[in-house]
């Protein structure tokens, strides 16, 4: 058994050694376009941080001693933060009527998350102020309902409403990866040992979807700290983020010192960030079901 077991290792390591001399040459492309527009702008915009307009923290120094690049900052987050947790709270039951449809709903289901990326983004931003104005379907709906009109656009709910329907596909997805491969034996064997839904769903199925959370939480949060185009069309000067102030600095001002400083900033926080995240989230693997 023992000699067998040893075999059976050993093709698979040779196996692997294979694979990696083939591999090998195959590589080269992927890292010379890594190279090229990953790390090489990535230094070079470093090196700008810190030589632009002369050697010095000089960048640093103006963009913490001014109030309101730290609060665009912390608005910057909060609002990633803000986005990540309502594609949560809307995509975890939906992933979850995906895993347990059959394959004709699910069909339908993975294709109204995926038409919209196939949509343009200027398109789908363009849609969603004529939806959000004063005037569109949806105030005008609310004001049938005796709500009353109520602000949505150049506002920061207008903001967070966008790029959370923009960002709802990167949670769906991991979410409906995890999801559809845990047994739904599990549930049943929760219910037949007397645990109510309440508690099967917190104390079983929940923690065996840890790793989607985790997963699309994470891309989510990082995906809309740098997002541009939706705030700047429908928000306001005062819901401003940090990807528009580095814009108005490169493009505007051609404070090009200043504009990567403020790329380094936001490039270390958000490591910074998903460092403690993944040190809270230890015991959790992001690739198995239920960290297991």
């Amino acid at each position: 058994m023992t000699s067998t077991t040893l075999t059976q290792r050993g093709r698979a390591a040779s196996a692997a050694r294979n694979l990696v001399r083939v591999a090998k040459p195959g590589l080269l492309p992927g890292l010379l376009l890594l190279v090229l527009f990953f790390l090489y702008p990535l230094a070079e915009m470093i090196r700008i941080s810190f030589a632009d307009p002369q050697l010095g923290l000089q960048n640093y120094s103006w963009f913490f001693s001014s109030e309101v690049n730290v609060a665009v900052t912390l608005r910057t987050f909060w609002t990633a933060f803000a986005v990540a947790l309502i594609c949560l709270l809307i995509a975890y039951p939906y992933a979850y009527v995906m895993s347990t449809a059959g394959p004709r709903l699910r069909t339908i289901l993975l294709a109204v998350v995926l038409t919209p990326l196939w949509t343009s983004l200027m398109v789908r931003t363009l849609a969603w102020i004529v939806l959000l104005q004063d005037s569109g379907i949806i105030n005008d709906a609310l004001e049938a309902l005796h709500v009353g009109r109520v602000p949505l656009i150049r506002t920061t709910t207008g903001v967070i409403i966008g790029m959370s329907q923009m960002l709802l596909p990167f949670m769906v997805l991991p979410l409906y990866s995890v999801m559809s491969k845990i047994d739904p034996k599990y549930l049943q064997a929760a219910a037949a040992l007397g645990a109510r839904p309440l508690t099967a769903f917190f104390k079983v199925y929940l923690p065996m979807t840890k790793a989607g959370v985790f997963a699309g939480s994470l891309t989510v949060f990082v995906l809309g700290l740098g997002f541009y185009i939706i705030p700047a069309l429908l928000g306001s000067p005062r819901n401003t983020m940090l990807s528009a102030l580095i814009q108005q600095q490169v493009g505007g001002l051609l404070q090009w010192g200043r504009g990567s400083a403020m790329g380094v900033i936001l490039l270390v926080s958000t490591i910074l960030v998903l460092a403690i995240c993944l040190r809270l989230t230890k015991g959790v693997r992001l690739g198995n079901v239920g960290g297991a």
